[in-house]
């Protein structure tokens, strides 16, 4: 497996019944089960040709009595009687990963543990988590092929546990440890938002509440990239 992967898979709890939704070739779950770390694992994906791929991958590692295979979109290939407690989402937008996850809360399916790694529009996520009683206990920002890839880690609690308009925006762990990956995006960030406000200064009809959200995202980025604490 690859950096993302095993990143994935470090988050994911010893002995944890787990679903990997948009498994694609069920790298993760097959490596999960063939390492000992769980016993159980749903591999699910919306296309038939990724699934047939798992398919043929959970044959060939002889795990086809621990690993289901379920084609359909999102959570609706989880029962109840699977008895899932963590639930991995990977490489797909934040906006879909929001609405799979809030798709299956509307049908009462709440799971203990959620590891997620969104592509983009990881706040919305973080303030999907909070909203939902859900605190984030592991995070991490790497960079593979020319990529950064933020993963998160969140577990369900009673207590909300609130974060600040910064710990969304660029996650509280990835904010506490600030590796070298962080600087490397977000200077690149900071320099695609400069692009952005110019061009949306030059619009005939300017749109003042995105140039006022795009202002105060440049402000917090170059308040913590001038931050060496």
């Amino acid at each position: 497996m690859n950096l993302r992967l095993n990143t994935l898979a470090q988050m994911v709890d010893r002995g944890a019944r787990v679903a990997d939704i948009g498994t694609d070739h069920a790298y993760l779950p097959i490596a999960l089960v063939q390492s000992g770390k769980i016993d159980y694992a749903i591999a699910s994906d919306i296309a038939q040709g990724p699934l047939d791929n798992a398919r043929d991958d959970i044959a060939q590692a002889g795990l086809e009595k621990q690993i289901d295979v379920r084609l359909g979109a999102g959570l609706v290939t989880i029962t109840h009687e699977d008895k899932i407690d963590t639930v991995v989402i990977a490489g797909m937008g934040g906006k879909l990963m929001v609405e799979i996850l809030t798709a299956a809360w509307q049908n009462d399916f709440q799971f203990k543990t959620l590891v997620l790694e969104p592509n983009v529009g990881e706040p919305g996520v973080r303030k999907w988590l909070v909203d939902h009683n859900y605190q984030v206990v592991a995070e991490d920002l790497i960079e593979e092929a020319g990529h950064t890839y933020e993963l998160i880690k969140a577990i369900q609690v009673e207590t909300p546990v609130k974060l600040s308009k910064a710990e969304i925006f660029f996650g509280p762990l990835i904010l506490q440890t600030k590796n070298p990956v962080f600087y490397q995006k977000w200077q690149g960030q900071l320099a695609y938002h400069q692009k952005l406000l110019v061009n949306l200064n030059k619009a005939k009809n300017k749109d003042t509440e995105h140039i006022k959200q795009i202002e105060q995202e440049i402000t917090m980025i170059e308040e913590e990239l001038n931050d060496q604490s």
